[in-house]
């Protein structure tokens, strides 16, 4: 058990001891010390593929490590062998590369895995016949960087690969590492730069994060106080909606104290009208008084001459309106006055109300009770004052006439057409 152990190099071995790797009673026995055989030239073998041992030793190495990574050769060594867990890749390569030389049950396995892995590519190059073939291939994908590990085990296993081809494959593979090695630098290289920019980038975002958090927390202050403020206003609102309600408990509570204030207010707003309709008839008994008072004066004429007709030139008398009360609804501010000589020409009394500019509606309503006429300036109220002057004019009957035009001369012609008529609902 304290025997050395073997490891595989190309001109020797490496010694290890029974702590490097130590074979199980089970364990293979240890490969002979490493030997070259002589084979027959390439162009004298048969047409079957060469197997894993069969290839010169000086491709072993290149082959394990280029077709197996370091994880998946560990894991297929440790199902033939014992060896520590803490063995060296290094150890684990040179002993795989070692087993190779010749027919070994590791070498049967690493066979078998490689033809399994790459049994696509061993397919494709079957038709193949001559190393030109072989060698077009190879160069193809070397051009683009693909398929390397599995061309290579194609190839040099394949029945046509010749010394030439095969020494072709092993410089170009040999070369192709000591790029990759090149390569690995650079990587390093750019690896460490992205670091130092990784760290650039960390200090950044930490600097950010703490502005952020500065950010963050006068927000947090600013709805803070927000929140107080609104909780201020609704706490406001609440007081005057509890000032509200105490209000309306106070005025529900005088309205019960008058129940009757509503039937007050009726009979308010009917004296008034009857107080304005009195007025009126007042006025027109007057009016017919004198009349009655002129028609039993003694008339100056005889009875048989008729009054002289007039002269040329003469003006008329104005129609009488005998007493009756004109309202006038809207029209012009600067025109009442003129509106108001034209009636009272005509043996009338005038009555205005501005429709809802400046007094209020509720006076229209005495107004309205008080009028033999209604005359409506239609384009200078309010809707609410033309509707509510329409329905009192049909519920009561009273006549009502609707001008567009707010002029004097329309108002005068109005006033004409109705002296001496009997004036009707329209």
């Amino acid at each position: 058990m304290n025997a050395p152990f073997p490891f595989a190099r190309l001109n020797g071995l490496f010694p290890g001891s029974s702590a490097a790797i130590t074979p199980p009673a089970t364990a293979l026995p240890p490969p002979p010390a490493p030997r070259f055989p002589v084979t027959a030239p390439l162009e004298k073998r048969t047409h079957q593929r060469r197997k894993l041992w069969a290839l010169p030793h000086k491709c072993h190495c290149p082959l394990i490590g280029t077709c197996f990574e370091v994880d998946a050769l560990r894991q297929t060594m440790a199902r033939v062998m014992h060896f520590p867990r803490d063995t060296s890749d290094f150890v684990l390569h040179t002993t795989a590369v070692g087993a190779c030389e010749e027919r070994t049950p590791l070498a049967e396995l690493l066979h078998k895995a490689l033809e399994k892995r790459y049994a696509r590519h061993i397919q494709d190059l079957k038709s193949l016949r001559t190393p030109d073939e072989l060698a077009a291939i190879w160069e193809a994908a070397l051009s683009k960087g693909q398929d390397i590990p599995g061309l290579l085990w194609s190839i040099w296993t394949h029945p046509a690969c010749d010394s030439a081809l095969e020494h072709t494959l092993y410089g170009d593979i040999h070369m192709l590492q000591h790029q990759i090695g090149s390569g690995a630098r650079a990587d390093l290289d750019t690896l460490r730069r992205l670091q130092q920019r990784s760290d650039e980038l960390q200090r950044q975002l930490e600097a950010s994060r703490q502005e952020n958090a500065v950010l963050r927390q006068e927000k947090s202050r600013e709805t803070r106080n927000l929140a107080d403020r609104i909780t201020a206003l609704r706490i406001e609102s609440t007081g005057k909606d509890a000032m509200i309600a105490n209000l309306s408990s106070e005025l529900s509570r005088l309205r019960e104290t008058l129940p009757d204030l509503k039937d007050r207010q009726q009979l308010a707003r009917r004296m008034r009208d009857a107080e304005a309709r009195a007025s009126t008839l007042t006025q027109q008994v007057r009016t017919l008084e004198n009349l009655l008072a002129s028609q039993q004066r003694p008339s100056p004429l005889p009875p048989q001459l008729s009054p002289p007709s007039p002269c040329p030139g003469h003006t008329p008398e104005p129609a009488h309106l005998d007493g009756r009360c004109i309202l006038c609804v809207g029209g012009r501010s600067g025109s009442v006055d003129a509106y108001r000589e034209r009636v009272e020409q005509h043996g009338g009394r005038f009555l205005h109300h501005d429709g809802g500019i400046e007094e209020s509606l509720h006076r229209i309503d005495a107004a309205l009770a008080a009028a033999d006429l209604v005359i409506c300036q239609a384009g200078c109220i309010s809707h609410n004052a033309y509707w509510r002057v329409k329905e009192q004019c049909k519920r009561s009957g009273k006549p009502c006439i609707y001008l567009k035009a707010a002029g004097t001369s329309s108002f005068e012609r109005i006033i004409r057409s109705v002296c001496d008529v009997p004036l009707e609902a329209d």
